[in-house]
């Protein structure tokens, strides 16, 4: 087992122990995800610690847009659960960049790529190529997409 899959599931037992309902439910539903990739394909695979993040992230990106569905559709007590649940999941996951340290990221990635010849809004595919890999997991794609974006259009 993995390092993180096993911290997932210690914490699990300590939250069921201390009668956490809601950390007990959400660490049930993401070890259920992660067992759920691990045998998704052709043969069962152990996910490593990577693998794992990115189901963690996935869930904690469902349970942020399943709060602002909640939200929108006037069920307020659901969406502050689905929130509490994204908070549970964030203690997993790497400290996202500032917007910030986003930016700067995202304007030294445009430099590179203009140097390489890319330039204006078709250069992002050359940027995004640059940055995703600098910024994986401290930063949501929407967000470095967005931060392309602007940067390139200004």
């Amino acid at each position: 087992m993995t390092t993180l899959k096993s911290k997932l599931q210690e914490d699990l037992n300590a939250a069921i122990k201390e009668r956490d309902e809601l950390r007990s439910s959400t660490l049930r539903l993401t070890l259920a995800a992660i067992t759920k990739e691990e045998v998704a394909g052709k043969e069962k695979r152990e996910l490593s610690d990577d693998e794992v993040l990115k189901v963690i992230a996935k869930e904690a990106k469902k349970r942020r847009e399943a709060a602002e569905a909640f939200a929108q559709g006037g069920r307020a007590e659901q969406a502050e659960r689905e929130k509490a649940e994204g908070e549970v999941l964030a203690d997993y996951l790497p400290k996202q960049l500032s917007d910030e340290e986003l930016n700067a990221i995202v304007a030294q990635a445009v430099e590179e790529a203009k140097a390489a010849g890319a330039e204006g809004p078709k250069a992002m595919g050359a940027v995004m190529k640059i940055v995703n890999p600098k910024v994986a997991g401290q930063a949501e794609g929407g967000r470095v997409a967005a931060a392309v974006k602007k940067l390139l259009a200004g």
